[in-house]
């Protein structure tokens, strides 16, 4: 199995050259076939600092510069951002990151020997955090029909047939535009700004963690065009490294990850905690309080605070609420939902991931929506219109701003976080998974969710209708394709996922109380995720019914004892 560090190792089941090479070839000749004039407008090559990762860049644009095709290679480390930004201002054919965000495939796949190099390279481009992540000629990242046509394209080139990347910085067809692109991003990063000309006298003090990443010159320079002070970094986490020393994991949500920012904070007094993903297109954060102690926020919190902040940048626009779009996964907090339905904006959610987020917000664009923000619950953000995939250095400087302009009126985050509850209801979220190594036992789950009591049909499934005293109002199963919320077709809006995943919607009998729950096979892990949130007047009632529905959820609808589900 590869490591998350992105080490070059051979075998079918490792990233390496050849993995590299087969599947750029195969991603070159359906980027030939489908889209006009791609050789001349060119393709967008970037990659971060992960193990191989320019090497592995330099192979993926001969795979390119072989087939005649212009190649503007990124010269340096990059943050993912830079690339689907790229494409949009180049009119280029399509975007390669190289991050070396893969955990290699899971050994509950359950692959036979003669699979196991198609289903290495597939994973390369149609994982959740895929190591060569790809962007279409839209600057978003592939969805159907292009990721089917890329997979067989790569199956139909499997035999290698570049190997020498040592002069593709020399050919005519590669173009070095870095410096022009990253001057470019930086005025689309100025034009998020509403408070330049105040900023500067902040008194509040960040401290920021590239997390071993590329981010840290990238956030100087973002704070520089906001107008901010200078933060203070995290000096043994400020420059590149590829074995991530400091951290176990170099993921902002794992627990522990930001315990050296914390301490760097405390050291300085400083008010707040920022913090980029290793390749930067995710963001967290925490707020000191008086006291001392440290609040870390949930990518949902931090999702409705920004979904707060980007509204009343609308309303002070003037422009019809009518013509507000916002977007989240279907997995992330409904809070949005709420407030699109207190406030008369589009609320738009969709399958997990900024493929499909960026691509919603493409459409309602299309409808004659202004989309000025999206988000997912896992620490991606969308800002503007210029960019539509996640970007942790723009979410970070929003994230400064917000606070500035929220201290000056003596509230924090947190406080006003507090005041969006009051306003538009409490939610709470109490996300995590069961671990189940055999797919049999995990079809055999969802087979039974199904089929709750044994009357379902060919038609109509029979799902559980109630969960911890809650009446269930309504199912969307994006596998089978049954949205219970939808008839006469009861087909589901959204399109179907790959694995299983089923939502319901529960309520109390009064109604005070609701429940979201989505249940949800991971694509890279032997796990059945759920995503739980809780939502009503009462703090305290929401906190207690979170607990019951999980016990439910694992002793009757999973039968984890029975299944020999495991726990974190």
């Amino acid at each position: 199995m590869l490591g998350l560090r992105g080490r070059m190792e051979a075998g079918w089941s490792r990233m390496n050259d050849l993995i590299i090479i087969q599947a750029s070839q195969g991603l070159c000749a359906y980027v030939l076939q489908a889209v006009p004039n791609a050789a001349e407008r060119g393709v967008v090559v970037g990659h971060d600092h992960r193990h191989n990762s320019e090497r592995w860049a330099g192979l993926t644009a001969a795979a390119f510069i072989a087939h005649d095709v212009k190649v503007y290679l990124h010269r340096g480390l990059v943050h993912t951002p830079l690339v689907p930004f790229s494409v949009k201002k180049l009119n280029a054919a399509c975007g390669i990151m190289i991050t070396g965000k893969f955990h290699g495939l899971n050994g509950s796949l359950n692959l036979s020997y003669s699979n196991i190099q198609q289903a290495t390279i597939l994973s390369m481009i149609m994982a959740t955090n895929p190591p060569l992540q790809v962007y279409w000629e839209n600057a978003v990242q592939i969805i159907e029909p292009h990721d089917k046509g890329i997979s067989n394209s790569i199956k139909a080139n499997l035999e290698p047939k570049v190997w020498d990347h040592s002069g593709v910085q020399s050919s005519a067809l590669c173009i070095d535009v870095t410096n022009e692109m990253v001057e470019a991003y930086f005025e689309s990063v100025s034009a998020l700004t509403s408070h330049r000309t105040v900023n500067p006298q902040t008194p509040l003090k960040f401290v920021n963690t590239s997390m071993h990443g590329v981010s840290h010159p990238f956030m100087v320079r973002a704070f520089d065009a906001f107008g901010f002070p200078a933060f203070i970094p995290v000096l043994e986490q400020q420059e590149p490294d590829p074995e991530f020393t400091t951290v176990k994991f170099p993921n902002p949500e794992e627990k522990g990850a930001l315990d050296l920012a914390i301490n760097t904070a405390n050291q300085h007094q400083a008010n707040y905690v920022l913090a980029q993903d290793p390749d930067s297109d995710r963001f967290s954060a925490a707020e000191r309080s008086p006291d001392g102690m440290w609040t870390m926020f949930t990518g949902d919190q931090l999702g409705i605070l920004f979904g707060s902040l980007m509204l009343d940048r609308y309303k002070l626009s003037g422009k019809p609420l009518n013509e507000l779009a916002m977007v989240a996964s279907t997995v992330s907090s409904k809070m949005i939902e709420a407030m699109a339905h207190a406030e008369g904006f589009r609320f738009a959610e969709c399958l997990t991931g900024f493929k499909f987020i960026g691509n919603t917000a493409l459409r309602l664009e299309e409808e004659g929506f202004e989309v000025p923000f999206g988000y997912e619950e896992a620490l991606g953000f969308m800002f503007g219109s210029e960019i539509r995939d996640k970007d942790g250095v723009a979410a970070s400087v929003m994230f400064v701003e917000m606070v500035t302009s929220l201290h000056a009126q003596g509230k924090t985050a947190s406080s006003h976080l507090q005041e969006l509850y009051t306003r538009y209801g409490y939610f709470q979220t109490s996300n995590s998974y069961f671990i189940c190594n055999d797919p049999l036992t995990i079809d055999k789950i969802f087979a039974k969710i199904r089929n709750y009591d044994g009357t379902a049909t060919s038609v109509r499934p029979n799902y559980p209708r109630t969960i911890a005293g809650l009446n269930v109002t309504s199912v969307c199963d994006l596998t089978v394709g049954y949205d219970s919320a939808n008839p006469p077709t009861y087909k589901p809006a959204m399109p179907l996922s790959s694995g299983h995943m089923i939502q319901f919607r529960a309520q109390s009998p009064n109604g005070e109380s609701k429940i979201t729950l989505t249940v949800r096979t991971s694509g890279t892990e032997p796990k059945i995720k759920y995503y739980l949130e809780g939502s009503g007047k009462n703090a305290i009632e929401v906190g207690v019914l979170l607990p019951r529905v999980v016990q439910e959820l694992g002793d009757e609808w999973m039968e984890a004892i029975r299944n020999q589900l495991g726990r974190p």
